[in-house]
């Protein structure tokens, strides 16, 4: 399953980090059906930028998902992780 990142802007307070990360796992709830899981929120304070880390099938799904738990956001990004352990197709 494709990851997406969802970058949107927030002012650096607690309550407006909270309630980006809400919409995001309403948009994680609304969007099961359709296959889109929510992972993680990160918020980097100095930027004011939330990056919200999904599972779906598609950008198109999330955009649809998002819009419906009135996520903001600014665009959706496919995004690619790595980790210490080589993936099954490196190895």
């Amino acid at each position: 399953m494709p990851s997406y990142l969802v970058e949107a802007y927030v002012t650096d307070s607690f309550e407006a980090v909270e309630a980006a990360r809400g919409r995001a796992l309403l948009a994680g709830e609304l969007g099961e059906a359709e296959g889109v899981r929510y992972v993680r929120t990160t918020f980097l304070p100095g930027d004011e930028t939330v990056l919200h880390l999904f599972e779906a099938p598609s950008a198109a799904v999330l955009d649809e998902a998002g819009r419906r738990a009135a996520l903001p956001f600014e665009r959706i990004v496919e995004a690619v992780e790595g980790s210490a352990e080589p993936r099954k197709e490196e190895a």
